[in-house]
């Protein structure tokens, strides 16, 4: 019978030699590969005190997005929930209260947000699913750690800071329409809440 492909090969039953009975040729050949790459330069990096640069596509740990005024934009709709194919992201919504106008941007807000992150395979649905852009993944490495509980990320570990200069920047992972859209002020997302905050 012919044969399918060329790649067969003649099996032989050739007795070993007494040198390769003891392994002695096959172990020192290993070791000598070894020892090669003590002399070679090193491809590991002490992180994290060293950092690799990261592509602008990378995505790593999410962050929750305030706006210029400092109020959390999420709004509970809960889009980026039902756009997550891993079911990673679970929220709880509540009804702002008078003299809440500066904490949170809408009358609806996520009292609770949490994100699981050992079920989370970053994909970016949540991001792309968001109509306030209030979610992004940045360039951030989820840290590890040993409790499995310490990976559910509340709002305490989501929401970033409110000085201006400890936020989060996300100009890479923004769309470029989306960019050229926020430069036109008569364009604004919420066009009656930012009358109403500069009063």
């Amino acid at each position: 019978m012919q044969a399918l492909t060329k790649r067969s090969k003649v099996v032989s039953n050739k007795r070993m030699s007494f040198m390769e009975k003891i392994y002695l040729p096959a172990i020192i050949k290993g070791m000598m590969i070894t020892l090669s790459h003590f002399f070679k330069k090193k491809v590991t990096v002490n992180y994290p005190e060293v950092k690799r640069p990261i592509a602008p596509v990378y995505r790593g740990q999410h962050v929750l997005k305030r706006d210029e005024n400092g109020a959390e934009r999420c709004t509970a709709c809960g889009l980026c929930a039902v756009a997550c194919p891993a079911e990673a992201i679970t929220m709880v919504a509540e009804e702002r209260k008078a003299g809440e106008e500066g904490l949170y941007r809408e009358e609806k807000y996520a009292s609770t947000y949490e994100i699981n992150m050992l079920r989370c395979i970053f994909c970016g649905l949540c991001e792309e699913a968001c109509p306030k852009e209030a979610i992004f993944l940045t360039d951030r490495i989820v840290p590890s750690t040993f409790e499995r509980h310490e990976f559910v990320y509340g709002k305490d570990k989501l929401v970033e800071p409110t000085a201006k200069d400890e936020r989060v920047d996300i100009t890479e992972r923004q769309n470029v329409d989306t960019v050229e859209f926020k430069k036109h002020k008569e364009y604004a997302h919420n066009i009656l809440y930012t009358k109403n905050t500069l009063k």
